[in-house]
């Protein structure tokens, strides 16, 4: 049991770099802000999935909390990014409607 758990673990690990390197090439290459926003979110949750995965290899709870704390922080960033955004989309249309 102990070689299925420890493969599928590993096999966590390499999907997890994958994601968070496409969600890297999608926040570079993005086209716009909303992308990028979701690209962001999505690299958060990959890290977060990374420290849960840290946690089953290693048995460290602490690794538990640190995914508690950047899953909350992350949610934060993500709801100022997209009010940022709101607000960029709102002052674009206030001046099209001045001209």
């Amino acid at each position: 049991m102990q070689d299925i758990l420890a493969w599928a673990v590993n096999a966590g690990f390499v999907l997890v770099v994958i994601a968070v390197a496409m969600a890297l090439f999608r926040l570079i290459k993005g086209p716009s802000l909303p992308d990028r926003v979701v690209a962001l979110d999505m690299m958060t949750i990959a890290i977060v999935a990374f420290c849960g995965l840290s946690a089953v290899r290693t048995g460290e709870a602490a690794f538990l909390d640190v995914a508690l704390v950047l899953a909350l922080v992350g949610f934060l960033a993500t709801v100022a990014l997209a009010r940022y955004a709101e607000r960029q989309v709102f002052r674009r249309e206030q001046a099209e409607d001045e001209t």
